[in-house]
């Protein structure tokens, strides 16, 4: 079996296309902390409490966000508030939804942006003109006794008609943590990291994104199932989804990372739509076994599994020029001639 080692083609192309550049980078955190600006004016305006505290969360700041081409991009940045500052004018605590309302409200005050924000179920949705998107999810803190007397919080999202205990600062703690314990080990969480990017670049395709699981789904997927390879992260990724494709063979349920909770349930219609696409890519990828599989065919194979022709744009290394140059030879050696007339010997 042939190891044509893709390490290169798909270190560029996770650089190239996978990661955000810093411009990128710089313009969500602009208009972040825009929004928080906002937030804090418009509260003030109507005379309503501060967050206590706001954070961004998610993809954003475990630093698994994606490039996508049509600047879909979504941002968390969640606001917590102190529970006791989540009250109406009687002093009632405020229902879920008027506390996203409140917010909602602040963030509109002044009428400025052409697309309003507005209220979804677990969040207040911001919309930009370029494409992209920041959530900011409602929290109350809640302070309570533990068995020693002690003071404890814990967080409740404001989550369509009730307040659900969540935090998913805490699910940022759990992936961030997992690479730094496997950059402190034997095996490289920078590579778990970019191993996740590369699976949510896969299921992101324009025609799949709205079909496909959430990225915290495969993010869980990838952190459940990760086959780490030294310095190769064709063969971690390919070993990767090999585990998550029998994981998911098997049953779609995902188990929240942090919480008691799932991600998703058995037969679960979106995470059903991405085994099925992995499957194929798999398919697709079997032509690496194959004993006389070249580079050209490798890289035609991950380009046909995420959509582009970026891996056979790309120059051929040094082993591929000296296998060229050899076949050329091979090609060009004139057939022995006998000296009684010029026929080939026989």
């Amino acid at each position: 079996m042939t190891d044509i080692d893709c390490h290169s083609e798909m270190t560029k192309f996770h650089r190239d296309n996978v990661t955000l550049s810093s411009k990128q980078q710089g313009e969500m955190r602009t208009h972040r902390d825009a929004g928080r600006a906002r937030l804090n004016n418009g509260l003030t305006e109507a005379q309503k409490p501060l967050p206590h505290d706001v954070c961004s969360q998610g993809s954003y700041q475990m630093r698994t966000m994606v490039q996508d081409d049509q600047n879909d991009y979504d941002i968390d940045d969640g606001a917590y508030f102190k529970s006791d500052d989540l009250k109406d004018d009687t002093g009632a605590a405020l229902v879920p939804l008027a506390a996203r309302q409140r917010v909602c409200d602040a963030l509109k005050w002044d009428g400025r942006f052409k697309q309003e924000a507005t209220v979804k179920q677990n969040c207040v949705r911001q919309e930009y003109s370029a494409g992209y998107h920041i959530d900011v999810p409602v929290y109350r803190i809640i302070t309570t006794k533990d068995e020693n007397d002690d003071p404890e919080e814990y967080y409740e999202l404001a989550s369509g008609d009730e307040w659900v205990r969540s935090d998913a600062r805490a699910v940022t703690c759990w992936f961030n943590g997992l690479v730094g314990e496997l950059n402190a080990g034997e095996a490289d969480g920078s590579q778990m990291r970019r191993i996740t990017k590369l699976s949510k670049k896969f299921a992101r395709r324009p025609e799949w994104k709205k079909k496909t699981t959430s990225g915290i789904s495969i993010s869980k997927l990838v952190v459940d199932n990760f086959k780490s390879s030294t310095d190769r992260d064709d063969k971690a990724l390919r070993e990767t989804w090999k585990a998550i494709d029998a994981k998911l063979q098997k049953s779609t349920e995902i188990k929240h990372p942090v919480l008691s909770a799932n991600l998703a349930s058995t037969n679960d219609d979106e995470v059903g739509f991405f085994r099925d696409c992995l499957h194929d890519a798999l398919k697709t990828l079997e032509v690496l076994d194959k004993a006389d599989c070249t580079r050209a065919q490798a890289r035609e194979a991950w380009d046909k599994v995420f959509n582009t022709t970026f891996y056979s744009d790309q120059p051929d290394n040094d082993e591929d020029k000296q296998a060229k140059v050899a076949a050329v030879l091979v090609t060009s050696v004139q057939p022995a001639r006998r000296n009684d007339g010029g026929g080939r010997f026989g």
